[in-house]
């Protein structure tokens, strides 16, 4: 893995380039009925402190029991993320005060985490892919929520989210630019929504990102970092690391120095804005937790869990490029979500697979992001859009008509093939009928056949009018063939 950054990722300062290096933190809620040490819901958006256990308020003589399915979660996403299982860790106590914590400490893990070093393959663009190094995952729990703006003269505490399991998804400073972090959590939400152990949703706060920005000269030692805290879209996460390493390369050419502290990110002002100076791991006096003996599993444990891990989105897309011939770009958009695969699958089965990537990426998707729908709410089930596809294969209806099907069947449902029975809108395939309408045309408009012989760009005209006349449901290829043979073109 190169630590240089490409020409085309520099930024210019007012004294000449720099480098970004960003390295970032993940936290992202597990998957799971119930919390990491105890038996509360970790459903979202229950009444305030309603999921809360004696343990989760951290009540005197309350012990933590830890939630094996968590820690199966943790393992499967280790074994997604090509990172070493490591078959013993340990809980530590991560000591700080802060009003939605009521333990006075956070049960984490420090020296020895249960994921070791992975690696995420990230594709940046259709032409640019970086591998960026896992260095670690580790279980925590996550702290309880402080509402400021139920009074003006007090603060409260929502402890339903005090407790539940979190895996902090820790980088290597590998990413060089805004738009490789937000490639890289993308792939990274990509892959953990495939695994089914974190469902990704950045608006409710089950994965939110700390981003560690530094600059430097190119080829320089890396700089002093200063860590985001707490940015929850993947578009923020890009301006965030835009913003601040335009703010410390100001502060470097001015004479100044960076001080390594904590920062977030306010998207309204486009800035970020100091909030405390960075804690060492010393600061936290880290160390084992008493009430909770080390975490050990066997390697036939590790590998019962590895044989139900679903095809993931790598595996995919190259089976997508070698089964279906799929162009890279199309099978990587297809991939972006488990439901758009299988439903593509379900479409493309038995059928001409270029022309349901197509229908499914630019029909679909571009219809269900004009109205806000998720694939899962398509109006269009994956066997109405297969029978549109079909029946293009067939030459029963042109790409136009089919258009027009695939609009009806969106508004009103049905069975594509009854529709087109019903409503008459077959193709018109008899070049008999189609010979007639060429004639009709060309003899109407003897000035735009002279034209037509001197400039043959001007066929285009002749063929609207033949699709006009006809309803649009002539094969428009008949329509090129007749009218060049008419014409002499």
């Amino acid at each position: 893995m190169t630590t240089t950054a490409k020409p085309s990722k520099l930024i210019k300062g007012a004294t000449g380039d720099w480098e970004i290096v960003v390295g970032m933190e993940i936290h992202a809620q597990i998957t799971s009925h119930s919390k990491l040490f105890s038996s509360a819901s970790t459903s979202f958006g229950g009444d305030q402190n309603s999921h809360v256990t004696l343990v989760d308020a951290a009540m005197p003589g309350m012990l933590p029991v830890i939630n094996e399915e968590c820690v199966k979660q943790a393992i499967r996403t280790g074994l997604g993320l090509k990172a070493k299982i490591n078959h013993r860790s340990v809980f530590d106590r991560k000591n700080y005060f802060y009003p939605d914590l009521p333990q006075g400490y956070q049960i984490s893990q420090f020296k020895d985490p249960i994921v070791g070093e992975g690696e995420v393959i990230v594709d940046v663009s259709a032409s640019e892919q970086i591998i960026v190094g896992i260095e670690r995952l580790h279980l925590e729990q996550d702290a309880g929520k402080s509402l400021h703006d139920q009074s003006p003269t007090e603060s409260f505490v929502d402890l339903n989210r005090s407790g539940v399991a979190l895996m902090e998804i820790v980088s290597r400073p590998d990413i060089r630019s805004a738009e490789e972090a937000r490639a890289y959590v993308t792939k990274l939400r990509t892959i953990l929504r495939y695994l089914g152990t974190c469902d990704g949703n950045m608006e409710e706060g089950s994965l939110r990102a700390d981003v560690n920005v530094s600059v430097r000269r190119p080829g320089e030692p890396l700089g002093t970092r200063c860590e985001i805290k707490n940015v929850n879209s993947i578009r923020f996460i890009g301006q965030a690391v835009d913003v601040e390493a335009r703010r410390q390369i100001a502060i470097i050419e001015d004479g100044g120095k960076i001080d390594q502290e904590t920062r977030l990110f306010d998207p309204g002002k486009g800035e970020t804005r100091s909030m405390r100076s960075k804690e060492e791991a010393h600061d936290y006096r880290y160390f084992p937790d008493p009430d909770l003996l080390p975490l050990e599993f066997d390697q036939a444990f590790v590998d019962e869990l590895a044989k139900g891990l679903p095809e993931l989105p790598d595996d995919k897309r190259s089976r997508f490029i070698a089964d279906y011939g799929l162009p890279a770009y199309d099978a990587g958009v297809l991939v972006m979500e488990r439901e758009s695969a299988d439903y593509f699958e379900a479409v493309a089965r038995g059928r001409d697979a270029k022309l349901a990537a197509n229908w499914v990426i630019n029909e679909l998707f571009g219809r269900l992001n004009k109205e806000g729908k998720t694939i899962a709410a398509s109006p269009v089930s994956s066997q109405q859009l297969g029978a549109i596809v079909e029946l293009i294969s067939a030459g029963t209806i042109s790409g136009k008509i089919a258009k027009d099907l695939f609009e009806i069947v969106w508004s009103e449902g049905g069975d594509p093939h009854a529709i087109v029975e019903q409503r008459g809108m077959k193709q018109v395939t008899d070049t008999g009928a189609i010979e007639k309408a060429v004639d009709e045309i060309i003899a109407a408009n003897p000035e735009k056949v002279e034209q037509a012989k001197a400039k043959p760009t001007m066929l285009g005209w002749f063929v609207g009018q033949v699709m006009k006349q006809t309803g649009g449901k002539a094969n428009p290829e008949a329509v090129n063939t007749l009218l060049k043979q008419k014409l002499g073109i």
